[in-house]
């Protein structure tokens, strides 16, 4: 079997799991989520929204999540997934001791979590693309971008729409060459309520005392897992396409 045909079916267990009906723990946490959220004051909701809008709209319109790693356009597939391996570890250590260090310090400190792990994710997305031979300087690739962390952090029938965006980005992405329309089209309450409510479970336990620093370590290294599937995935698909269509 070649490397490609073990990719192609590893891609297609990612979309099966995406996709099962949700089991006890999914449905517990998601009962437990939506309680917790009633007793936060709409402040901090605003809040958290807020910050959400500042960081996307920083990853889309400015240059501060650009790395400085090189785009790599030669490396073949088996290759490129290799180093998005190695890419992943770092930045998983990252997250782990960032939560774990805010978890440590209460509710307080919890709240900085969350912007700093959005943070932390956008940067190993944007240089993601680099190891997979996609240039962030372009608009069209930090759409891509945002729509591979809103997937991964979405309910089921949004994850279905932008997971057909993914496949068929070659085409879709011809809309998104110029930023005049994107920012003002964004739903961002949206937005921040799916990716709120697809870690509030484990994050809330990061605010529990005695226990933080283990949970937020946790939670972290859990959450980063799941945008390294959906990323490597996503980029995976595209390569496939792209070359094929060049060798074709």
């Amino acid at each position: 079997m070649s490397y490609e045909h073990k990719v192609q079916r590893e891609i297609a267990d990612w979309e099966h799991k995406m996709f099962r009906p949700p089991g006890w723990l999914e449905k517990t946490s998601k009962t437990i989520g939506n309680r917790i959220n009633h007793w936060i004051p709409p402040k901090v909701h605003n809040i958290i929204t807020t910050t959400i809008r500042s960081i996307v709209r920083t990853a889309l319109f400015g240059a501060e999540y650009t790395p400085s790693r090189q785009v790599e356009r030669t490396l073949e597939l088996e290759a490129a997934d290799q180093e998005a391996q190695e890419l992943f570890a770092l930045y998983q250590k990252i997250a782990v001791a960032e939560g774990a260090g805010t978890g440590a310090g209460g509710i307080m400190l919890s709240m900085v979590d969350f912007p700093a792990l959005i943070a932390i994710k956008m940067k190993f997305l944007f240089e993601l693309a680099h190891v997979y031979g996609y240039d962030t300087k372009h608009f069209s690739e930090r759409v891509f971008i945002l729509k591979v962390f809103q997937m991964t952090f979405s309910g089921p029938g949004n994850r279905a729409r932008l997971l057909e965006s993914v496949k068929h980005w070659h085409i879709e992405k011809e809309q998104w060459m110029s930023d005049t329309e994107y920012a003002r089209n964004m739903d961002w309450e949206t937005f921040q309520i799916e990716y709120r409510d697809a870690m509030d479970f484990r994050k809330m336990l990061q605010m529990v005392p005695g226990i933080g620093a283990v949970a937020g370590a946790w939670a972290n290294y859990t959450i980063l897992e799941e945008l390294r599937e959906s990323a490597m995935n996503a980029y995976r698909l595209r390569r496939l396409h792209d070359d094929f269509v060049i060798v074709g």
